[in-house]
């Protein structure tokens, strides 16, 4: 348990939990599962109870980074409607609890697809049907009625791309630890070929295969997680994410990338260009501009792990990946470089 003192009070968050689910008041056991350059979640157990926590890293953070109450908001808005996410049961802000804001959810069972696959994904066929799976998930998100929810003032509803660039070139500003000259040549790429954005939709924001959950015994999404990015924008900025995380078997090593779902490269995997084909199909939308959104994803994601890279320079985090950021970041840029000059 010593372990967590930084990060969640243990003996605080059981007298909390004991008010307000009440029963059998055990011991609380935890489980970390991910953090560091997301937000942190634990898997917290009480008897025969349990449930997700979800708080913030520890600081120094960005302006408007890691708002886990924001994510409890568009959770909450999303299980009025028969979209697969998890069930959100209570919010804290009160950061005597914990140290900091948090909330809970429903665990849901099934499996997270990184290094391994489920059973139906022994043979090809059943890697086409995860791949489409993946893609329905992200149709019936961008097709959810947003002002119906409740979610209308998440953002404004207009400028998404314009205000993306802002917002994540302040961002960078704010984390620069080193001069990556290439940073700056796509930034300035991204600025002279924004494209005029369709319908505004919720955008996840990080939508991967990493970030659903999958039925146990079929290719289903069960659950669409990590919500901390969502907004009102382009709904093509959810495919350009998904194609910059998504590896075909001829793409350079990645110290970054290959992380994100390596597995796609095997054989039945969707390529990039039949991702964005089917969901083209399901939409009737046009997909275009893909390098664009692809090279906007990628841009924003070292950004992202150039700020965690600060913190971990300044000793806030100790997560072993953060280590790999030294070279990884730069070569991140200099791949993503590499596709804006292949666009031109």
């Amino acid at each position: 348990m010593d372990q967590l003192t930084p990060l969640i009070n243990a003996e605080n968050l059981r007298q909390y939990l004991a008010r307000h689910f009440p029963g059998e008041d055990a011991p609380l056991e935890f489980e970390h599962i991910s953090g560091g350059h997301s937000n942190e979640t634990f898997f917290v157990r009480r008897g025969m109870r349990e449930w997700v926590l979800r708080r913030p890293p520890r600081g120094p953070l960005l302006p408007t980074a890691h708002d886990v109450l924001r994510e409890y908001r568009i959770l909450h808005a999303l299980n009025t409607i028969d979209l697969p996410v998890p069930r959100v049961l209570l919010a804290c802000d009160d950061p005597d609890v914990i140290g900091a804001s948090f909330y809970l959810m429903e665990r849901v069972p099934g499996i997270v697809i990184h290094q391994e696959l489920p059973s139906y994904g022994a043979d090809p066929a059943g890697r086409r049907a995860i791949s489409r799976a993946l893609i329905d998930g992200l149709v019936a998100l961008h097709q959810v009625d947003w002002q119906a929810v409740g979610l209308g003032n998440l953002s404004k509803h207009d400028g998404y791309l314009q205000r993306q660039l802002r917002r994540w070139i302040d961002q960078l500003e704010r984390s620069r630890q080193r001069t990556i000259p290439e940073l700056a040549l796509i930034t300035a790429w991204l600025m002279e070929r924004l494209p005029t954005s369709g319908p505004t939709t919720i955008v996840h924001g990080d939508y991967r295969i990493g970030n659903v959950i999958y039925a146990l015994e079929e290719p289903r999404v069960a659950a669409i997680v990590d919500w901390e990015m969502a907004t009102l924008g382009d709904p093509l900025a959810d495919v350009g994410i998904l194609l910059a995380s998504w590896r075909e078997p001829s793409d350079p090593p990645s110290q970054i990338v290959s992380q994100l779902s390596p597995l796609t490269a095997e054989e039945g995997f969707f390529t990039r260009a039949e991702v964005a084909a089917y969901y083209a199909e399901l939409t009737g939308q046009p997909v275009r501009d893909l390098a664009f959104y692809r090279v906007l994803a990628l841009w924003k994601l070292a950004i992202l792990l150039e700020g965690s890279y600060a913190r971990f320079t300044a000793g806030t985090t100790d997560d072993p990946f953060f280590a790999t950021l030294e070279q990884g970041v730069p070569q991140l840029v200099q791949q993503t470089w590499q596709i804006c000059r292949e666009a031109l």
